[in-house]
């Protein structure tokens, strides 16, 4: 009798806890207390693709109504690196384009299934850009050129045993492994002449002397399109640039919930609790139109910040002015995570990434031309009408120059008599081979110069000026993510002891996951919201094509092509 008691006791016991861990983990609360969601507010700082994302994240999972949701932007628009401006009377920019991958951006094509397209009545964000890739296919025929504007064999690897067995190395190799090592560290130098290298580094933007860790992870995410580098058909692209097809669709869904949008502001530093172990966030201090101001925190509040920047400090030229080189973290994203980063190392070491800036540095560009001379006659030697060839590699330009012909209209508002293409060089500091200036010194009509010799179509040239305007920009923090690193210099989404406040963007730390890409934007947006209100829920697991045998197959094969 009396152990019957004791069971009776013990399943009393356990029932009590399994209903509060229930409790704790259902919809309406946050994890670490007791405040309804619907009463907590939620400060988002930075309006880029992370930060949106997070927004939306907050809607659908978290169930946090919109109007307690605050993105603090400091610019006058949102996106971030997801850019794309301008208008047919003066001419367009894009700072950069994204590549996107239909198979293995599992995140980001989860929340896009939920955002209506604001072009197509009744069809979501990701029914719209997956139909466009199944009518548009990507097939570089035109993939890497010579300096006699040859096409090379872009099939061919070009490895040599030495190669092929460092590639097989590094595939089987830990991260802890790979150690705080250069990529020029491990490969041989026959391997940075490769037809390979010249495809792989321009298609994700690595330079040598870049992070071998990083390098690895990139080998690992993307080894199922390893065998077909060379076309680029794995790629997925956006029917217009990606301001018009992703950030303003997402703006717009958010708006439509009553999120608050707080531009022009400028989040400078954090207050966090004293006499406390836990790291808790109780006021957030911005600048706005020159005046200083507060947010401040109650309990149940959170706040997820952007930190660092890919396109911080970018500066445009003209075709008359080059673009200028910016050094002193005039933008926030940069300054604010040094500041929050002074004294808690567990909030990571921003000086990693972004205090070299000649090596995450590179330069970029757009042509609007009022004529189809040269985008015509792009198509006619290429081979790929525009938005069917991804990347076009001048392997022996000074500038590492490429470009991409993206399928037209690029922009929502653009006519059909005007069309746009986008270019940059890895190289910026170097000469060029016609314009014997660096390109970083180099005007808008310099760089087409350039452009227009090295595809042997110089006798066009005074035509293709007349009708062409080309906006320079300069980028100082383009690739900061792939710099050198050890473990703990990109802090957890979540820091450890973080009660209200969350990380997101390129410069938190996912494991496995590859920054430079919209998808891991999406996974530390979706990681941050989860975490910090205990939704019992995780992002979709990484796509991990070494896992599976046709595809280790195939990359073997390549290796061997």
């Amino acid at each position: 009798m009396r152990m019957k008691t004791l069971h009776e006791k013990l399943l009393s016991m356990f029932l009590v806890i399994a209903v509060a861990a229930l409790t704790s983990c259902g919809d309406k609360k946050n994890a670490k207390n007791s405040i309804p969601r619907e009463n907590a507010q939620a400060y988002i700082v930075g309006g880029g693709v992370a930060g949106l994302a997070a927004a939306a994240f907050l809607i659908r999972d978290g169930k946090v109504p919109g109007k307690n949701i605050h993105i603090i932007e400091e610019l006058k628009v949102n996106g971030g690196a997801c850019d794309g401006t301008g208008d047919p009377d003066k001419h367009y920019v894009i700072r950069g384009g994204r590549m996107m991958n239909l198979p293995t951006y599992e995140t980001t094509w989860e929340m896009l299934k939920d955002i209506p397209s604001i072009y197509t009545p009744g069809k979501s964000v990701y029914q719209e850009i997956k139909e466009f890739n199944d009518m548009i296919k990507t097939d570089a025929r035109a993939r890497v050129i010579d300096k006699d504007k040859n096409k090379l064999d872009a099939t061919k690897m070009d490895f040599n045993w030495r190669d092929r067995w460092d590639m097989i190395r590094l595939g089987v190799m830990s991260e802890e492994a790979c150690g705080d090592k250069k990529i020029n560290e491990f490969f041989s130098p026959h391997f940075f002449n490769t037809t390979f290298w010249y495809m792989w580094s321009t298609t994700f933007a690595f330079q040598p002397w870049h992070s071998l860790l990083e390098f690895k992870r990139y080998n690992d995410r993307f080894i199922h399109e390893f065998p077909r580098i060379n076309t680029l058909e794995g790629v997925a692209r956006t029917p217009y640039n990606q301001y018009d097809s992703l950030v303003l669709p997402m703006q717009k869904w958010l708006e439509a919930h009553g999120v608050n949008f707080v531009m022009g502001t400028k989040v400078t530093n954090m207050s966090f609790k004293k006499d406390t172990k836990e790291t808790t966030v109780e006021k957030i201090h911005y600048t706005q139109e020159g005046k200083g101001g507060e947010f401040k925190l109650r309990e149940g509040d959170i706040v997820i910040a952007t930190i660092g920047s890919m396109t911080s400090d970018s500066s445009l030229g003209s075709m008359n002015t080059p673009a200028k080189l910016i050094t002193g973290h005039k933008d926030g994203g940069w300054s604010l995570w040094k500041t929050l980063a002074k004294d808690r190392p567990e909030f990571g070491n921003p000086s990693k990434f972004c205090d070299h800036i000649d090596e995450s540095k590179w330069f970029s560009y757009t042509v609007t031309l009022r004529d189809p001379l040269l985008i015509n006659k792009i198509a006619e030697w290429s081979g790929n009408e525009p938005g069917t060839g991804a990347l076009v590699t001048f392997k022996d330009s000074n500038w590492y120059h490429s470009i991409v012909v993206a399928y037209q209209p690029h922009f929502r508002n653009q006519p059909d008599n005007i069309k746009v293409f986008w270019g940059y060089g890895l190289f910026p500091d170097k000469t060029g081979n016609y314009v014997k200036k660096r390109m970083s010194d180099c005007t808008g009509e310099e760089i087409l110069t350039e452009l227009v010799y090295t595809l042997k179509m110089e006798k066009h040239l005074p035509e293709i000026l007349k009708s062409a305007t080309v906006i320079p920009c300069m980028m100082p923090y383009i690739t900061a993510q792939f710099e050198m690193r050890k473990p703990g210099d990109r802090p957890l989404v979540v820091p450890e002891g973080s009660t209200n406040l969350a990380f997101i963007g390129q410069f938190a730390e996912i494991p496995e996951d590859v920054v430079f890409t919209v998808e891991y934007s999406f996974r530390t947006a979706a990681t941050a919201v989860y975490q910090l209100l205990g939704i019992d829920k995780e992002p979709p697991a990484i796509y991990k094509g070494g896992h599976e045998i046709g595809v280790l197959w195939d990359a073997a094969w390549t290796l061997f092509r």
